[in-house]
């Protein structure tokens, strides 16, 4: 006869390989080409909200990993903005800035990051196409609708800026927004910060992610940013 205990120790082997796994069980990630810097590309378009996708890329750009002589350091990440076409755009205030490439010419990301802005079906198409291979898509603010038209956010839940929770939980019935988040993990790839601002704590958060809470604390206290709402898992 078989040790009972060696049964149930088998029984509950079995039931954690066939649990789901946990947004915490997923949380580290693994920068997908050791030595070089992780591609984020932050999309612009028509009406692109400054500071949505500002926030973010200063955090991205703080970024400053030691090197191996204990001296040096290296910036984690490399940044890029890509639209429909290389054309300029204006910005909210006015401010005009030509995105860097198109999508269909863009280097494939790791990083996504979709603000408020007026979009395009070439948007949501190509955020169709790189969510499956991305290792973190991020929308802030109003960028929300975006990944919502996709049906990147159908079954999830998910944040956008408290004006709109209630309008765009009744435009997209199948996303369950939710109120006084600085963002939310929709899944493993998908994060949605809040309003404005919250995509500082979205982009702090995703550095911790790749690199641990140390170089995150370390970005914000660069850019003397207060906020401890990155730190929420």
């Amino acid at each position: 006869m078989k040790n009972p205990r060696s049964l149930i120790l088998v029984a509950g082997a079995l039931a954690l390989l066939c649990a789901p796994l946990s947004l915490s069980a997923l949380d580290k990630l693994t920068p997908p080409r050791p030595g070089k810097p992780i591609r984020v590309a932050v999309v612009l378009s028509e009406g692109a909200n400054m500071m949505d996708f500002a926030g973010s890329w200063e955090v991205f750009q703080d970024v400053q990993i030691p090197a191996g002589d204990g001296i040096n350091t290296t910036n984690g990440f490399e940044l890029y903005t890509v639209s429909d076409s290389t054309q300029p755009i204006h910005t909210t205030g006015g401010m005009v800035v030509v995105p860097e490439c198109a999508f269909k010419d863009a280097e494939p990301p790791d990083v996504i990051v979709v603000g408020a802005q007026k979009g395009s079906p070439a948007l949501l198409d190509w955020l169709r196409q790189q969510a499956p291979r991305v290792q973190v898509l991020q929308s802030v603010c109003t960028g929300a609708s975006k990944l919502a038209a996709a049906g990147l956010l159908d079954g999830k839940e998910a944040t956008t800026h408290h004006d709109y929770v209630a309008a765009f939980a009744e435009k997209f019935p199948k996303v369950k927004f939710v109120k006084s988040k600085r963002f939310v993990q929709s899944d493993s790839v998908i994060l949605t910060a809040g309003g404005i601002t919250s995509g500082i704590d979205g982009a702090l958060h995703v550095v911790k992610r790749y690199f641990g809470r140390a170089i995150a604390q370390q970005t914000a206290d660069y850019m003397e940013y207060e906020s401890s709402g990155w730190k929420t898992d």
